[in-house]
């Protein structure tokens, strides 16, 4: 008698109950899984960029004292109180200049700072008694005529006048004139300069020159 040895049956693992903790861990994958609503990924947002700034402080700080000067310069004293400027504009082909406040006797090219009120203020109120740094082209009892495009003073050429702003907004030139008294026609080097080819810009009064600047390069 021959005896055969006979495996049990492989068991079928669909058919075994699933585990307790199998089920414990999908339920918590569901739950850590759940997309972040939009306020809570801002505010995690916020704090891993307020771990980066206390990491790397020493850049942030120099960096907020600027933007606060610049605030302060927009909306509160425009005025610059240190005599050393800047200037990262192509107006004049200077970037750094020595001032000299004051009210002094102004010539045909001078450099000059001066306190913006043209009429550009209801348009860009950012540009309200902001220093601006300009040549003076034009001096009182000078005549200011407009052909077509150009402005000239004293029938001498000086610049063209553009169409539109860098935004579109529309220029208009300044209409012919003779310089009155204690006002100045003042312009920058580049055709891009934003000055007294304007009237959106126009003539400045000995009132708004904040004195004279001597350039260093």
């Amino acid at each position: 008698m021959t005896l055969r040895l006979v495996s049990p049956p492989a068991e079928d693992s669909s058919l075994l109950p699933e585990e307790p903790h199998y089920l414990m861990t999908q339920a918590q994958e569901r739950v850590f899984m759940r997309p972040l609503n939009w306020w809570s990924s801002q505010i995690l947002s916020l704090m891993d960029f307020l771990v980066h700034v206390r990491r790397r402080w020493y850049l942030y700080v120099p960096l907020a004292a600027i933007w606060a000067l610049a605030y302060v310069r927009m909306f509160f004293d425009p005025t610059p109180h240190i005599p050393l400027l800047f200037n990262w504009t192509p107006s004049v082909p200077y970037h750094v200049a020595l001032m000299q406040y004051g009210p002094r006797p102004l010539h045909r090219g001078d450099l000059i700072v001066f306190s913006f009120e043209g009429e550009a203020r209801s348009h860009y109120p950012g540009l309200n008694r902001q220093p601006f740094f300009k040549l003076v082209r034009g001096l009182p009892g000078d005549v200011v005529t407009v052909q077509g495009a150009q402005v000239l003073v004293n029938g001498q050429v000086v610049g063209q006048a553009k169409p539109r702003a860098f935004d579109r907004y529309p220029l208009t030139p300044i209409s012919p004139v003779v310089i009155p008294a204690d006002h100045y026609y003042v312009q920058g080097t580049s055709p891009d300069s934003f000055d007294s080819r304007y009237q959106e810009s126009g003539l400045v009064h000995v009132k708004q020159v904040l004195g004279v600047a001597r350039p260093l390069f």
